[in-house]
């Protein structure tokens, strides 16, 4: 039961706190609302049980063979995270218009985790501190990935009502496209780490 609980705390605290999926997801509140945004919610969640699931059984492994695989992830990884932080930056300053651009879908959510520098560092991370190498190994990664799955919806759901709120405080269309263009920049700032690590690793 102690592993159990350590295991949630560990869940709420890596899902809950600043990071690339709690960025888009706020903005994401603020620009489409709680409705438009639960397919994207849905996908980071979904999305990124999956990939802990499969880094639990081995998938990280494939990477100790083939370190090349894993730089050519980073690079793609800091390209779409640049390439979401200017959908961010270019969203429309109005809270209703024909021309806003759509919120993202399910699938974009959920292949975000797979260039999402953080949520590699969490699955790890947590594969690491919570499951033993052995016969046991399936049902330890898939309880890891269950418990994940069930609080991540409450603890990324947070910034998106926190994001949905906030509308009635950006309802100023220079103060909303200041809110866009910080949280633009946040997610720029998250991803710098990774890349000047390819830079130095390229140079």
């Amino acid at each position: 039961m102690d592993y159990l609980y350590s295991l949630v705390l560990f869940a709420i605290v890596s899902s809950a706190t600043p990071g690339p999926n709690n960025i888009l997801l706020m903005t994401s509140g603020l620009n489409f609302g709680i409705k438009r945004s639960l397919p994207v919610m849905s996908g980071i969640c979904f999305g990124f049980a999956f990939m802990l699931f499969l880094v639990g059984i081995g998938f990280g492994q494939v990477f100790e063979l083939y370190p090349s695989l894993h730089q050519i992830i980073k690079v793609i990884g800091v390209s779409y995270l640049l390439y979401l932080a200017w959908l961010i930056s270019g969203s429309s300053g109005r809270l209703s218009t024909k021309e806003q651009k759509k919120p993202l879908t399910f699938l974009n959510g959920a292949l975000f985790q797979w260039v999402n520098a953080k949520a590699w560092v969490v699955a790890t991370g947590a594969c690491a501190a919570f499951t033993i190498q052995g016969a046991e190994l399936f049902n330890q990664t898939l309880t890891l990935s269950g418990t994940f799955l069930i609080v991540s919806f409450p603890s990324v759901g947070i910034w998106l009502f926190f994001g949905s709120w906030l509308k009635r405080y950006l309802n100023n269309e220079a103060n909303r496209k200041w809110f866009n263009w910080t949280m633009s920049g946040l997610l720029v700032v998250s991803v710098l780490p990774v890349t000047l690590e390819l830079v130095e690793q390229y140079t």
